[in-house]
């Protein structure tokens, strides 16, 4: 097992960490304990999703906030005429509605206002936490459950398919954080008909596929991070950096990936390249780069 990050598929019915033990156990199978190669995911999908999932282990479990600000792309499934309690197939029904007016042009139109940054509340059984406890877990308690709303951004919507009245099904790109569960409960309020999720399927996050049942992709050095400019160094610059001492701000890449245009700028630190591996993330500060997140021995 090595450092880095992992392209994973989680199955429908599986929880997000269900993958991390997996992950766990091949690391113990190899000889190493967990706090030799700690293992975490990189944002987390509801058991009845399927798609991709990162699993981040070693030092790049220390990216995980950066993995939020890039674009994941969702093909979802929604159910007309019927609200739940948490969004989904399993939730319970609170809401039954008239599905016999809707169209393509009425949907179109309805999707239209939920695009760009707008205030979004998550769902009650989501992972967001209250009081350092997830909300779900209070949910699943009987716990009433009340949360605030969330700045989300939805880059791209589009319907693929409709079998109106029942159901249609939509592609969307947005930035993480952002809960399709609650798109289709906001939906289906707007049209005054009720709609949660009967499918999820996240399909891409970043410049990354989902590989599909079974397999699995290993990332490491600048691949990891693919949209953050770079800067190899070596010599007294790496004593440099490991001592908190700024460097030159000397040849910098361009990253090897960019962002849909128009997409918000995730303000991405420089990667620290030794002898291509990822070792640091650095900002420019007065005219240098000083290290802001250490990853040594580095992935």
């Amino acid at each position: 097992m090595k450092p880095g990050i992992y392209l994973a598929h989680k199955p429908v019915g599986a929880t997000s960490f269900t993958l991390v033990q997996a992950l766990m156990g091949e690391v113990e199978a190899a000889g190493l304990t967990r706090k030799q190669l700690p293992v975490c995911h990189g944002g987390t999908l509801d058991p009845f999703a399927e798609g991709l999932l990162l699993l981040l282990a070693g030092p790049a479990t220390h990216l995980m906030d950066l993995l939020h600000a890039v674009p994941k792309t969702y093909e979802a499934e929604v159910i007309w005429g019927v609200e739940t309690d948490n969004g989904d197939l399993l939730g319970q029904v609170t809401h039954e509605g008239d599905t016999s007016v809707l169209s393509d042009n009425i949907l179109d139109a309805a999707l239209a206002p939920f695009l760009g940054w707008r205030e979004q509340v998550p769902p009650a059984t989501s992972a967001k936490k209250i009081g350092g406890e997830p909300a779900y877990k209070k949910a699943h308690r009987g716990e009433a459950v009340e949360l605030p709303p969330s700045r989300v951004y939805l880059h791209e919507a589009r319907w693929l398919s409709h079998e109106l009245p029942r159901r249609s099904r939509l592609r969307i790109t947005c930035r993480g954080g952002y809960y399709v569960r609650a798109l289709a409960r906001d939906l289906g309020r707007a049209l005054g008909c009720g709609a949660h999720l009967s499918r999820l399927h996240r399909t891409a996050i970043g410049p990354w596929e989902d590989p599909g049942p079974g397999g699995r992709v290993w990332l490491h050095g600048p691949a990891v991070l693919p949209w953050c400019s770079s800067r190899a160094i070596a010599g007294d610059e790496v004593n440099d950096l490991k001592h908190g001492r700024s460097i030159p701000l000397g040849e910098v890449r361009p990253p090897d990936w960019r962002l849909p245009e128009g997409f918000p700028d995730p303000e991405a630190p420089v990667l620290a390249l030794q002898r291509g591996r990822l070792v640091a993330l650095l900002r420019e500060q007065e005219g240098a780069l000083r290290t802001t997140t250490p990853l040594w021995p580095g992935v």
